[in-house]
């Protein structure tokens, strides 16, 4: 009897639990056809486009939502910079900056949707009974046809090869040289998503945004220390001085001279004649009548313009730390010469009297390297080898003694028509001068000298025509 009893109470449990299930899930049926009948044509629940809820919205809801959102970015704009500079501007107007409210409508909208029929409903019950919410991230899109023409500018303008050094010895001289250089490259592939997510940064802060043009440097395969067996590595002093005012005559002369000294080689710890290497001066060796000073007078004579030359010279061998064995300046303060320099920095060669001569005291063999900068009347003197830190002093020039040009002097010229009359030299104060020149090494002094200059009072001259 007690065992009966006990079987009706657990079949009726049983049935109890199974009609409240069939009542439960007949509610949960109802509902989610009433809901399907709500929905019909918007977007299902629990739905979100940048974490906002779009459920039960329509799609031209959410098109004139990000139509709005666009507005909002007329008055943005892009600026790339490269090396710290502003180098572009991007309008939002030349990127046409915009969402495309109805891609993003689309996609909502898919939700619950899908052509997998397993997949379609059950997005349909997780969203409507709430057990998932779906979220979507909207991208800004815009117009890079503009950003593809700057960075491919840019590659023209910034980007650069890498050059190997050049190095080639033959008949005593180098007759090709080039020192290692790096290249540069601009990272485009780098720039490109960058561009992005400034641009998509707008979504949550419409202010002006920079964005990097970034490069990187190319190394060099071949680098000069690799291709040559004098020790030579890099640059390690340079020269120069300002031929401005040169007759074209005495630019020839002093561009033949300083091709003499173009990929000469300095031994290590040998000492270094001008006057040796330059060779002979004269209509013979190519050179043109230009003015020089003899005897006191201003005359035209082969190879005018080579003074300019050792000048250049003496000026890279102090800036590169040599001894200087052998240096004479000039009688009177020459033009040429104080162009880009003090008074005193010159020396005046005279063959086979007058010469300057300089020692290679360095690691290495020194390799001369000159070059004539015709667009700004400059010349040059670069001296490569190895540095060993030593450490260079030079004071700028004391001038003292100072005297008065001498009266204008007319001198005739049978060369010239009667009537004509040619400057060829300008009136010069006469002065004292000289400088100081010290180098390191460590804490030993290893040169502490001056160079003095006793320049003579000058005249200007004029050559006056006699010739009918």
């Amino acid at each position: 009897m007690i065992s009966n009893i006990r079987n009706y109470r657990g079949n009726s449990l049983l049935l109890l639990v199974v009609v409240l299930g069939l009542i439960l899930f007949g509610s949960t049926i109802l509902f989610f056809l009433k809901q399907e009948k709500n929905i019909r044509s918007k977007i299902y629940p629990n739905v979100f486009l940048d974490k906002q809820n779009f459920g039960l919205k329509s799609k031209e809801e959410i098109v004139n939502y990000y139509e709005k959102k666009s507005s909002k970015l007329k008055n943005t704009s892009l600026t790339v910079f490269y090396e710290k500079e502003p180098v572009a501007t991007f309008s939002a107007q030349i990127l046409d900056l915009r969402y495309d409210g109805k891609t993003i409508a689309e996609r909502a909208y898919l939700i619950g949707r899908s052509s997998n029929t397993p997949s379609k409903y059950l997005q349909k019950i997780l969203a409507i009974l709430n057990l998932r919410k779906f979220y979507f991230e909207s991208q800004i899109q815009y117009d890079n046809s503009e950003i593809k023409d700057f960075l491919s500018t840019s590659e023209d303008r910034y980007n650069l090869p890498a050059k190997n050094a050049l190095f080639k010895f033959e008949k005593g001289k180098v007759v090709e040289f080039r020192k290692e250089s790096n290249g540069l490259k601009i990272l485009t592939d780098r720039f490109l998503p960058d561009f992005d997510k400034a641009v998509n940064d707008l979504k949550t802060d419409t202010a002006n945004k920079k964005i990097i043009l970034n490069s990187e440097i190319i190394k060099p395969e071949i680098k000069l220390s690799d291709i040559n067996e004098y020790g030579i590595e890099e640059l390690i002093a340079e020269g120069k001085s300002d031929y401005t005012h040169s007759i074209p005559q005495r630019v020839h002369n002093l561009t033949l001279a300083a091709s003499k000294f173009n990929g000469v080689l300095i031994p290590k710890g040998k000492e270094f004649s001008f006057v040796e290497t330059v060779g002979d001066i004269s209509s013979l060796t190519g050179y043109q009548p230009a003015y020089i000073i003899k005897d006191g007078k201003t005359v035209l004579g082969d190879g005018g313009g080579v003074c300019q030359v050792s000048t250049t010279l003496f000026r890279a061998a102090l800036n590169a730390g040599l001894p200087i064995i052998e240096r004479t300046a000039h009688a009177y303060r020459v033009l040429y010469y104080e162009n880009d320099s003090q008074p005193g920095f010159d020396a005046t060669v005279y063959a086979p009297t007058v010469d300057i001569k300089i020692k290679n005291d360095t690691p290495s063999y020194i390799l001369i390297e000159t070059e004539i900068d015709k667009e700004n009347n400059l010349l040059y003197f670069r001296f490569y080898g190895k540095k060993d830190n030593r450490r260079i002093e030079i004071s700028k020039a004391t001038v003292y003694d100072i005297s008065p040009a001498l009266p204008t002097k007319y001198q005739d010229d049978p060369t010239l028509k009667k009537g004509v009359t040619k400057q060829v030299d300008f009136a010069a104060g006469g002065a004292k001068t000289f400088f100081s020149y010290k180098v390191f090494q460590g804490d030993k002094t290893t040169i502490d000298t001056k160079f003095y200059s006793n320049f003579r009072p000058w005249a200007a001259v004029y050559l006056v025509g006699t010739a009918d």
